[in-house]
């Protein structure tokens, strides 16, 4: 069907300069959109889905007032964060207090663009998706710096120090899960990742989701979770919103949408890491069970049921623990997740050279 809409594009008009440079740009851009469209849909309702489980786990209504059960309470708080008058530090350095919250939204966005919903369904499926996906977030960090210096506030800049050394720590034990996915795949192509677990003995019976990276890297699977939580300054790791002292973090002098958008650019980093632990983890878009009753349900319904699963399980988290300290955050990922990677790097290693090797 998509061959289908690119092919009648290119044949609405049979001029070259139609076919060969401007609906080109137009395909590009209509990919875009369906790809941007429903995930701030995605994003603005994660807002009321974490407010009503939080709800539904601490034995209270969660928004219940604007709309049907309160469905549009997400568009009521987008009018009202519109309308919010913007107020702009008089000693902040005005350039850089605008492009703060740009570099932040920015790279939780685009990195979608190397992210397969289906076989090769992708923006650009590019071999070395992996890597691209990792080089663009590595760029939110530029975002929270920028943010609580050019604020001009001691309160910003502290909280954009902790932020940034905490993102930079747990972003070294996520690179190193990311390298033992791709060392078990053969691949940085996230198509291939999946598509590798989808073979072995276990989907050979049937029973495919025995096949998922989640069973043989099981502790680097944790250590992908707990680090993600930890690298979007999701509770318990939000110290960055408050310790000592209870504020915004680097974003305390923002107000109206340039707050608004920090907001978002939490909220779709959330999308982000989920839909990477079901693709690189729990086999994308690939149906559990391998049955005429799991396999007539569409691969983008799975892997959305998938990433549903695992954005629920940060609000889980955020309901169950108390926040940590800012030294224990840390401790936990120098002292312990980074060794941990670096060790089962190393099984995995040998593994792989064995002849018990299961990723043949």
């Amino acid at each position: 069907m998509i061959d289908a809409i690119h092919n009648a594009g290119l044949n609405l008009l049979g001029y070259g300069w139609w076919t060969g440079i401007v609906w080109p740009v137009l395909w590009i851009l209509l990919k875009i959109v369906v790809i941007l469209a429903p995930l701030m849909g995605a994003v603005a309702y994660l807002t009321l889905w974490e407010r009503k489980l939080l709800g539904f786990m601490q034995v209270r209504h969660g928004p219940n007032r604007v709309g049907p059960m309160g469905l549009l309470q997400p568009i009521a708080d987008a009018l009202k964060l519109l309308t919010k008058e913007i107020i702009q530090p008089t000693a902040a350095s005005k350039g850089l207090f605008v492009l703060g919250p740009v570099m932040a939204i920015m790279p939780a966005l685009a990195a979608w663009v190397a992210i397969p919903f289906g076989p090769d369904v992708a923006l650009a499926n590019v071999n070395a998706g992996l890597l691209l996906v990792m080089a663009i977030t590595s760029i939110e960090v530029y975002g929270v710096i920028i943010a609580g210096w050019a604020s001009n506030s001691k309160y910003a800049f502290l909280g954009a120090l902790r932020a940034s050394a905490q993102m930079v720590s747990y972003e070294i034990a996520m690179g190193f899960c990311f390298l033992v996915v791709i060392m078990v795949s053969g691949s940085m192509n996230l198509t291939e990742i999946v598509m590798g677990q989808g073979r072995g003995m276990a989907a050979d019976k049937g029973l495919v989701f025995l096949s998922w990276n989640w069973l043989p890297l099981l502790p680097i699977f944790l250590v992908y979770l707990i680090s993600g939580v930890a690298e979007t300054n999701r509770h318990p790791f939000d110290v960055v919103e408050g310790e000592a002292e209870i504020v915004a973090g680097h974003m305390v002098e923002y107000s109206g949408m340039g707050f608004a958008i920090f907001f978002l650019a939490e909220y779709a980093s959330m999308w982000l890491v989920s839909i990477l632990a079901a693709l690189m983890f729990l086999g994308g878009w690939l149906s559990p069970i391998d049955s005429a009753l799991f396999n007539w349900i569409p691969g983008w319904i799975w892997l959305g049921l998938k990433t549903f699963l695992v954005v629920s399980m940060f609000i889980w988290i955020r309901a169950t623990f108390p926040r940590f300290r800012y030294d224990q955050i840390m401790r936990l990922g120098w002292k312990i997740f980074i060794p941990v990677t670096l060790v089962w790097l190393l099984i995995v290693g040998g593994w792989l050279l064995s002849p018990w090797n299961i990723w043949k």
